[in-house]
């Protein structure tokens, strides 16, 4: 089991919003999470990649406890996130925040790098060729060398996966990748997960509103109200599941 998240709770003052959730991921699937406004989903996020910790529970990454790593560890190990509301350098080129992506593999140090020593030279150019090919994958070609301030909001959403696509995940965590795109924008994000899937060996999270692309893409849905499950299975049986119809997707007799 690549993600096993058993009893999270996580309280904000007098809030909870996460309250005893647990779940597990397997390697290779594709696992959405879906809920209303509030619901915890990227609460749940945040307690995976670490930016917050746990008041009770665990999280366990290839079997190992994560619960208390700094962020960075946990990036170190192999997990890797977009965020709704798009976390770019504006004013560096895609190639640069793509680059970024690369520094959890970095194994110079300061000393090496300050005399430019070609173990060096031959890192920069290996991480180099690893994100163009990332570039050339995501279409990101015209782009290359262009600002993210000077991006569409679209494709400044298709240059954060790459980044993320970088640093050569084992756990993807996409919060709202259709955030934002129009009808159009947000087919071209479901074939990139789909092609990710294809060509990438990846593990998808994947929080979301909309779902027709959560039903395209899912292995595995689950669902959240209030910070609580509510049910757990295939799309189809979750959409058709009388407690998310009421909490989420709306209630035909209202």
């Amino acid at each position: 089991m690549l993600l096993e998240v058993e009893d999270l709770s996580m309280t904000f003052g007098g809030l909870r919003a996460v309250d005893n959730v647990s779940f597990r991921v397997e390697e290779g699937q594709v696992f959405s999470i879906i809920g209303p406004n509030g619901a915890g989903k990227t609460t749940i996020f945040n307690l995976i990649s670490r930016i917050h910790t746990p008041t009770s529970g665990d999280i366990r990454f290839r079997g190992s406890s994560i619960t208390s790593l700094p962020p960075y560890r946990a990036a170190w190990l192999g997990i890797g996130r977009t965020f709704q509301n798009i976390e770019l350098f504006a004013r560096g080129t895609v190639l640069d925040n793509l680059l970024l992506g690369r520094e959890t593999h970095r194994r110079t140090n300061f000393l090496q790098e300050l005399l430019f020593l070609p173990n060096v030279a031959a890192q920069e150019c290996a991480f180099r060729e690893k994100v163009d090919d990332i570039i050339d994958f995501l279409n990101l070609r015209p782009y290359r060398d262009t600002t993210v301030l000077r991006l569409p909001y679209g494709v400044r959403k298709v240059v954060e996966l790459g980044r993320a696509l970088a640093m050569e995940p084992a756990l993807l965590l996409l919060d709202e990748p259709s955030s934002g795109l129009n009808s159009q924008e947000t087919e071209v994000m479901e074939q990139w997960i789909r092609e990710i899937r294809r060509r990438h060996p990846v593990t998808m999270v994947i929080v979301e509103h909309d779902m027709n692309l959560v039903t395209a893409v899912s292995d595995r849905v689950l669902a959240l109200e209030a910070g609580r499950v509510i049910a757990e299975g295939s799309a189809a049986d979750v959409q058709s599941h009388p407690h998310v119809i009421r909490a989420y997707l709306g209630d035909d007799d209202d």
